[in-house]
């Protein structure tokens, strides 16, 4: 059976390029375009990996990982940040609030995003 991958992200070109990509590589793809929606898909779905954007409507990445933390089911599902900027503050957050990796949205490479998910989901 397919791995599940749940993509909380809410610019268009971004989420449509990553769906196509895993999906092309044998990965079943989900989407929600803001956190709220990302952490009921969540709680539905049971993914094995989340990307996760930090700037996001209604609910934000930061959030939606302080969410995850404090509920016993979604606590230990992987997170691959998707962020615009990389600073080390926002990145150490991340870390900090249990994200395993991240993507910078203006150095994306596709075959970056395969090889990272590889590497915590097989």
């Amino acid at each position: 059976m397919a791995k599940k991958i749940l993509i909380i992200e809410d610019e268009e070109l971004m989420y449509s390029l990553l769906q196509k990509k895993l999906t092309a590589v044998g990965y079943d793809v989900s989407i929600s375009k803001d956190g709220e929606e990302g952490l009921e898909k969540m709680k539905e779905e049971k993914p094995d990996l989340i990307l996760l954007d930090i700037v996001m409507p209604k609910k934000g990445g930061f959030e939606v990982m302080e969410e995850m933390q404090k509920d016993e089911t979604l606590r230990n599902i992987p997170i691959v940040i998707i962020s615009n900027s990389g600073q080390p503050v926002e990145l150490n957050k991340a870390k900090e609030l249990g994200a395993k990796d991240w993507l910078i949205k203006t150095e994306f490479d596709p075959q970056e995003v395969i090889e990272k998910v590889k590497k915590q989901i097989g």
